[in-house]
């Protein structure tokens, strides 16, 4: 994962988790999440997708917070078979 996962003590750093937490959260309607992405954390929604993808990779990530990273690796595993 770049740098911008990682804290300097080998964790993951405070946008990582604020990541993962907001993928924890349920939305009310379409484009809230996204409103969300760019309001609370500042980004892109094209750029918090790649930051989510690469922490599913990320054994850090899998220990943090292993409900939702193993629910968001089903639905990538889902999607990818569909393909």
């Amino acid at each position: 994962m770049s740098e911008e996962g990682v804290e300097g003590g080998g964790g993951l750093s405070g946008r990582a988790r604020a990541v993962l937490a907001l993928e924890r959260r349920n939305w009310a309607g379409p484009g809230a999440k996204e409103r969300a992405i760019r309001e609370e954390l500042g980004l892109a929604p094209v750029r918090y997708y790649q930051i989510l993808n690469a922490l599913l990779d990320d054994e850090r990530a899998l220990a943090h917070d292993p409900v939702t990273v193993n629910r968001l690796r089903r639905v990538r595993e889902a999607r990818r078979a569909e393909r």
